[in-house]
């Protein structure tokens, strides 16, 4: 059984300077926090979130069935990540749309809402973001910061921009910068939303609408990557959704296969919940992640400034974050003579293996944190 999750609000009168140039004052972030912090404050565990998740990390809410966070398998008493043990906190990043401040609230220089003028974020901005939040917490080092996929680009940017702050790493089906592959993904579900009659130019809330064909195109193309080829034929197959006569309906418009009724039911559901402009803001963060790119290209040298330990876990059948991709940090790590632990989990649920209950995977990350226990105070 799920304990009960309560978020929270931290507000930040002061600017934050962002990569870009610009800045964003008075904003606030969403987080909530499970288990306790320790006398010496070394307990705190940082998770950090992927695209469309939140600082909802694990729990669920009260009077609210099925409101379980999205790494509620990983994280609570007795799970990999024990919260008996560690004090963990989940932040909602700066853009997005499930409670911190993002493009559909109020920018205060105008007096109107931000929409396509909310700043451009990068994850260094976010890290920047919660290191704040962490400030504030009275937490001057963290046991450990754990993401997956964004997630664990954030956990590894932490290595670089806070090195001391931080003890471990742990980055789950994560990559050290997106191929052109993944940039291209990222683009046409881009175009989907700017190219939407109701997506005026970022500006729609003006206009009472909300851009959901354009969302749903996006989620539907996203949706397809996260999933292994595997994984759909299992699900789906060439299984009709509702055959003529045991046949095709020969339709080039209407729901054939049941793979379509169901990447419609998800866009469908998506585009009720997600805002456009955070989907365009967090996918262009990802497409900007390249801590190489300052050093020449030269990823080992970039993470010479590391000094943390390192868990990296990746997946076989994840083709948008591939094992190589995993295998890409851990020989830069290495090195640099970091001390770093590698499981390649042979796992056939695609890029969304890291949100599922795989027992050797979930095994791994907990005779990892078992031994950061060991170095925390009781």
């Amino acid at each position: 059984m799920s304990f009960i999750a309560t978020p929270q609000t931290m507000h930040f009168a002061e600017a934050l300077p962002l990569a870009s140039g610009a800045s964003i004052r008075d904003y606030q972030l969403a987080y909530e926090t499970y288990g306790e912090l320790n006398a010496a404050r070394d307990n705190a565990v940082l998770v950090c979130h992927a695209l469309n998740a939140s600082h909802h990390v694990a729990g669920r809410y009260a009077g609210q069935e099925r409101s379980e966070g999205w790494w509620d398998n990983m994280i609570g008493p007795g799970k990999s990540v024990d919260t008996n043990r560690f004090f963990v906190i989940g932040v909602n990043n700066l853009g997005s749309c499930f409670g911190s401040t993002g493009p559909m609230h109020t920018n205060p220089d105008t007096g109107e809402v931000y929409g396509a003028d909310f700043p451009v974020v990068t994850v260094e901005d976010w890290v920047n973001a919660q290191a704040r939040l962490l400030d504030r917490l009275g937490i001057a080092q963290l046991a450990a910061v754990m993401g997956g996929s964004l997630g664990g680009m954030q956990a590894l940017s932490w290595t670089l921009q806070y090195p001391e702050r931080m003890r471990h790493a742990v980055v789950v089906a994560s990559a050290p910068n997106l191929t052109a592959e993944n940039i291209a993904f990222n683009e046409v579900a881009r175009r989907a939303i700017v190219t939407d009659p109701d997506f005026h130019g970022g500006h729609f809330y003006r206009h009472g609408v909300v851009p959901k064909r354009g969302l749903r195109i996006a989620r539907m193309i996203g949706h397809i990557t996260y999933l292994s080829d595997d994984v759909m034929n299992e699900k789906f197959g060439r299984e009709l959704r509702n055959a003529v006569n045991g046949g095709y309906q020969y339709s080039t418009q209407d729901v054939e296969f049941q793979i379509e009724s169901y990447l419609r039911y998800q866009g469908d559901k998506f585009s009720d919940y997600f805002d456009a402009n955070t989907y365009l803001l967090i996918t262009r963060a990802l497409d900007y992640f390249d801590p190489a790119r300052a050093h020449g290209g030269s990823l080992a040298r970039a993470l010479a400034a590391a000094r943390a330990r390192f868990l990296l876990v990746s997946f076989s059948t994840d083709w948008r974050f591939a094992p190589a991709r995993s295998r890409e940090i851990v020989q830069a790590l290495l090195e640099n003579r970091r001390r770093v632990a590698y499981a390649e989990i042979d796992a056939p649920h695609g890029h969304d293996a890291f949100l599922l209950d795989d027992p050797r995977y979930l095994a791994v990350v907990r005779a990892y944190f078992d031994n950061i226990a060991k170095e925390v105070q009781p």
